[in-house]
């Protein structure tokens, strides 16, 4: 799999696999920026709401963010060469 000029992904079918260890950097890099993103627009959200069921649902998406973070943590560490 490769990373076009775009940040985006080209090249990922069913058997794929990612060739160089870098390649799989760049994408847990995308990852993490990705959820850090929700998780910041959550937390906003959560902050700003005052609605509590509201806030409640943007507090499961700050939890549900955190455990898609500490995921990649873990996938990252188990495939560290």
């Amino acid at each position: 799999m490769a990373i076009d000029a775009h940040g985006g992904a080209r090249g990922l079918h069913e058997g794929a696999s990612v060739d160089e260890p870098s390649e799989l950097g760049l994408l847990f890099h995308r990852l993490n920026n990705q959820l850090g993103i929700i998780l910041a627009n959550a937390e906003l959200l959560e902050a700003k709401l005052a609605d509590q069921a509201q806030r409640a649902r943007a507090s499961q998406v700050v939890a549900s963010a955190l455990d898609a973070l500490t995921t990649a943590k873990e996938l990252r560490v188990k495939l560290r060469p």
